[in-house]
């Protein structure tokens, strides 16, 4: 059977976890069957791994209901990415799609530079450990430190230590011109402030960039004919304009490689959303690019070919939340609470030239520091009020998510966000999103995640030259 593999949604958390209460029961009249029955996944869980695109489902059909699923735990140390479930449902076992689910994911993991893949499975069950071993996965020392985590949560939960096994799957590193997948991560203007203009025309800003833990990704291979390909159109965006082509035309000129690139990406951020999606997928592509083709500039030489794309180009490059000043590239990093955010598109872009136009917009508020945006002081948008008053989905997004707390935009719009100090809270709020609207529920991560994406393929790259 063929199965169509995509990236699970929020709104299908209820029904894998249905899916994995359904496979649970296979497990009746076996000896972990009561540990397995009391471990069901919690819903705030899966929503978090989905929220981060660590969860794929397979569908029998295109467009229908996922009938097995599998979450990639991202969260083991090192080089390692985790099995976290693999759960199809009964009645469409024994059709290959709990292989194709497994093979997808260890396709991914490889492709998103991890060296090897983990799990814990039980030993005497055929669609447990000896299923695994058949691709590919050996059982390792289950007192090894890597498991530890997992073995206490074992515990906890009254699972039996002796019918539990641990197995591994190395990946094989990628040849040079294999696929390689990268984040490019969403951002948020926790304020943003207008002081003054500038000669030149452009305006003097004051915000906060706090980076997300869910965004795009950017699919690359290299090429050695040194052209620089777009794998998919973007309606009203033609390639020699689009800002992933033109970053990687940019450092191709800046240092001279004869090196190509096939790039793609899987656009998860809403265009014109405020979002910086197409400054991230750009400061992906100069990161990325600069690892793949072997370049080495430094951090500071790829911010600054950043900022000759766009003034937020530069945040994602540093991969940091930071303060920002000028023109929004003057950063400072922060370190910020831990915290969730629920960040709803109305799917109404908001044209920016036009804000920076309009005659209402505040110009010259007086500048603010650091320290008042800690005390809480500095909360406001600039472009907010004019925003309110010429996009009515965005004036209804910002009305209904400002029922739960203090509703704002995101930079110049029109997403909106709603800081949370709970994964449950966010949650249950993205739940009752009004019809017609998009929402998405994230954390904010003060290290990008491209940052961590990076000292990943250094790794294994480094692996493979010493192999």
């Amino acid at each position: 059977m063929t199965a169509v593999i995509e990236r699970a949604g929020l709104d299908e958390a209820e029904a894998l976890c249905a899916i994995e209460r359904a496979a649970v029961q296979l497990f009746r009249g076996h000896p972990a069957w009561r540990a397995y029955a009391d471990m069901a996944i919690p819903p705030e869980l899966i929503c978090e791994a989905i929220a981060r695109g660590m969860v794929w489902v397979a569908r029998s059909d295109a467009g229908g209901g996922p009938v097995g699923f599998v979450w990639l735990d991202d969260t083991l140390p090192g080089d390692a990415i985790g099995i976290g479930e693999l759960d199809v449902l009964p009645e469409h076992g024994r059709r290959g799609i709990g292989t194709a689910l497994l093979e997808h994911a260890c396709d991914w993991a490889r492709a998103a530079g991890y060296r090897r893949i983990d799990l814990g499975t039980l030993a005497d069950v055929p669609w447990n450990a000896p299923f695994y071993a058949r691709h590919g996965f050996v059982e390792v020392d289950k007192n090894d430190p890597a498991f530890a985590f997992a073995r206490d949560r074992d515990r906890e939960n009254g699972f039996p230590d002796r019918l539990r096994v641990f197995m591994s799957r190395p990946l094989t590193p990628l040849a040079a011109t294999d696929w390689s997948v990268w984040p490019a991560p969403a951002k948020l203007n926790l304020f943003l402030r207008i002081t003054g203009r500038r000669a030149d025309g452009y305006h003097e800003l004051q915000t906060v960039f706090r980076l997300l833990d869910w965004g795009d990704e950017v699919r690359l291979r290299v090429r050695g004919d040194g052209v620089i390909h777009r794998g998919s159109d973007i309606p009203g965006v033609p390639a020699d304009s689009d800002l992933v082509v033109r970053a990687a035309r940019l450092l191709q000129e800046t240092t001279g490689c004869r090196l190509g690139a096939d790039i793609a990406v899987e656009k998860r951020i809403p265009m014109g959303g405020g979002l910086g999606g197409g400054s991230s997928d750009a400061a992906t592509v100069l990161v990325a690019l600069d690892h793949l083709w072997g370049t080495d500039l430094s951090e500071d030489a790829l911010a600054g070919l950043g900022r000759r794309l766009g003034a937020d180009v530069p945040v994602f490059v540093r991969g940091r939340s930071a303060w920002a000043e000028g023109i929004g590239d003057q950063l400072t990093p922060l370190e910020l609470p831990r915290r969730h955010y629920v960040v709803l598109d109305p799917r109404e872009q908001v044209p920016t030239a036009a804000l920076f136009q309009a005659p209402e917009l505040t110009r010259n508020a007086p500048r603010a520091t650091i320290s008042f945006f800690v005390s809480g002081d500095v909360a406001e948008n600039a472009f907010e009020p004019v925003v309110r008053a010429r996009h009515p989905r965005v004036a209804r997004a910002l009305e209904w998510l400002g029922d739960f707390g203090r509703a704002k935009l995101s930079g110049s719009g029109g997403c909106v966000f709603l800081e949370t100090p709970s994964l449950a809270r966010a949650i249950r709020i993205a739940a009752h999103c009004p019809a017609g609207f998009g929402v998405q529920v994230a954390a904010g991560a003060d290290r990008s995640m491209l940052h961590r994406a990076l000292d990943r393929h250094r790794g294994a790259a480094q692996a493979r030259h010493t192999t």
